[in-house]
């Protein structure tokens, strides 16, 4: 895994011979500074201590996003080292948001066909197949929508699946059911990809919920659309109305015949 600080320093005093570039695993423009270092004007050692200053200043999970992919992944199945703390507490504690947190009174559903429905989205998402992994936990929530652990796995699987505003839907409504692990929010690996999208600061903000519209918004918004339909639904009186004036205007249509015409219309 490539380290921030020590890519920033590489870039800092040896960019020039471009060692942060292959420290990064940017082989071509590695190659690209050594032919620049041989140039009199020293533009390789400029760039690179450019670079090294970026590097630093960069925020971490936009660093790890960039140049530790792999981060974001699931590793290989079997290594307990580098599994993913999502993986390892689904398999330990696959109930705990239950237990800590409190929720609505749920109807009764198919436990056994639910739990084999989330255990197949985990092994989908252990095999990287998060579109697999969404669609079964999806049938799971079907069997009971008030599901916290669940939320949680679409949220998860969602962010890697850099879908971030389904991600943001399904922790809203977490922490509507009872989830209050908003640590778990901002630290969890597989939820990275939500908390550089600018919606995320908002999101925490409002204590980790989406803003909703407010009541006096929804009213004007109905009464726009109301007026809209009205306009709409008598535009064509109007322009039976402007055709009968000009035939009036022009004499084809005596004053009786308009009145009689116009009310018709009108009626």
């Amino acid at each position: 895994m490539k380290d921030k600080t020590t890519a920033g320093l590489l870039a800092i005093f040896l960019g020039g011979l471009g060692i942060h570039r292959f420290y990064l695993g940017q082989t071509g423009l590695g190659f690209l500074h050594l032919i620049f270092f041989w140039l009199p004007l020293p533009i390789s050692w400029i760039v690179g201590f450019i670079h090294g200053i970026m590097i630093l200043t960069m925020d971490d999970d936009k660093f790890n996003l960039q140049f530790n992919p792999d981060r974001y992944k699931v590793v290989k199945r079997g290594n307990r080292r580098e599994d993913r703390e999502y993986n390892r507490n689904e398999r330990r504690r696959p109930q705990e948001p239950q237990r800590r947190n409190s929720a609505p009174v749920r109807q009764p559903v198919n436990q056994d066909k639910q739990q084999m429905l989330k255990k197949s989205g985990i092994d989908k998402y252990k095999d990287y197949d998060y579109q697999g992994a969404i669609e079964e936990f999806k049938k799971a929530l079907a069997l009971d929508p008030n599901d916290i652990s669940i939320h949680f796995n679409l949220a998860c699987t969602y962010s890697l699946n850099e879908e971030a505003d389904k991600a943001l839907e399904h922790l809203d409504r977490a922490v509507t059911l009872g989830f209050t692990d908003f640590k778990r929010i901002k630290e969890h690996d597989a939820l990275a990809f939500v908390r550089i999208q600018d919606a995320f600061d908002e999101f925490e903000a409002n204590g980790f919920r989406l803003k909703q519209a407010t009541p006096q918004k929804q009213a004007a918004h109905s009464q726009t659309q109301t007026a809209q339909d009205s306009v709409e639904d008598h535009s064509p009186i109007l322009e039976q109305l402007q055709k009968l004036n000009e035939l009036k205007l022009k004499g084809l249509l005596t004053e009786e015949e308009f009145v009689t015409q116009k009310n018709k219309l009108m009626n």
